[in-house]
């Protein structure tokens, strides 16, 4: 049975395990991510991996990383909210643990793992989009990864939505994931709830202001019926169904996998997106119609999809 060792990176944590060909987890671990050390980062990782590896016979290492991968998956080029920049982190690793590495992006990863083992079973054209904090994805046309010239593509959240509009952190204006993310969901039911504090009323008792406000708040109170949190799930759904649509107009998947820290709340507001998606989609009533499909494998998919992708390597 062909063994690897998945690590999953983020900027709080290190989820690493040893993960077999059906995408079974035989053993994990966590860790903290020394975030603002390169160097230690290469350690730390190395040093779980080093961990496993003398309990289990494993042949690669795939590592999903939150950043911009080359295209040799090799170097993470830029990380956001890691101190990596142009940083050989394959070679770095592999040299402490003496085993073949492979880097990819963390988003991509996540992506591989549901549509080889989660949501994404059975299809050959998927578009897999995580909704959390900000908006990331992965795309696997013709059963293959597609990471772009550069290694840099299926940066959805990045795709303008709203020219000169709000500001984003990647330095332009108008992102889709300033209007479509959990941020923005946030954002949005704070905006309600200070023009209609009638309407929320359940919001404002579980924040006990508009600035004490969470987005657990907004999910809970949304169902209690609280108006202004189902008016901000109802503003993201259309969101979500725009982009969607724009997607499929270029991507003409068979399958949209939502997923991210939002995707815990589907049951709010994806049976909305469908509809939404439906309404908007280019050429509608002529095309068949992608499946939107709610991800299935929770925060194991990009470390499982990283351990799938080192054994395909």
């Amino acid at each position: 049975m062909a063994l690897t060792i998945g690590v999953d990176v983020g900027g709080t944590k290190i989820a690493y395990g040893v993960v077999d060909e059906h995408g079974a987890i035989l053993e994990r671990g966590l860790r903290h991510s020394p975030a603002g050390s390169p160097e230690k980062m290469a350690l730390t990782i190395a040093d779980a991996v080093t961990e496993l590896a003398a309990r289990h016979s494993v042949e690669a290492v795939g590592i999903g990383a939150a950043g911009f991968v080359d295209e040799t998956r090799s170097i993470i080029r830029f990380a956001p909210n890691l101190a990596w920049r142009e940083e050989p982190l394959r070679e770095k690793v592999g040299e402490l643990v003496g085993l073949p590495v492979v880097v990819e992006n963390d988003a991509n990863a996540m992506a591989w793992g549901e549509y080889r083992f989660g949501a994404g079973r059975g299809e050959s054209h998927v578009v897999c989009v995580t909704v959390g904090t900000g908006i990331g994805g992965g795309i696997v046309l013709g059963g293959e990864l597609y990471r772009g010239r550069w290694g840099m593509g299926a940066e959805f959240g990045h795709m303008q939505a709203v020219p000169g509009g709000r500001a984003c952190g990647c330095g332009n204006s108008g992102c889709w994931e300033r209007y479509a993310s959990g941020s923005a969901l946030l954002m949005e039911a704070r905006n309600n709830a200070q023009a209609d504090p009638a309407g929320a009323a359940h919001l404002l008792r579980l924040g006990g202001s508009v600035e004490g406000i969470q987005g657990e708040h907004v999910t809970e109170a949304a169902r209690q019926g609280d108006r202004a949190a189902l008016a901000a799930f109802e503003s993201l759904a259309g969101w979500l169904a725009q982009g969607l649509a724009d997607m499929a107009a270029v991507l003409d998947p068979g399958c949209f996998i939502i997923g991210g820290g939002v995707s815990g709340a589907a049951d709010l507001f994806v049976d909305r997106v469908r509809e939404e998606f439906a309404a908007r989609l280019t050429g509608r009533g002529h095309r068949p119609l992608a499946e939107i499909r709610v991800a299935e494998m929770g925060p194991a998919a990009g470390l499982v999809g990283a351990g799938d992708l080192a054994r395909l390597r």
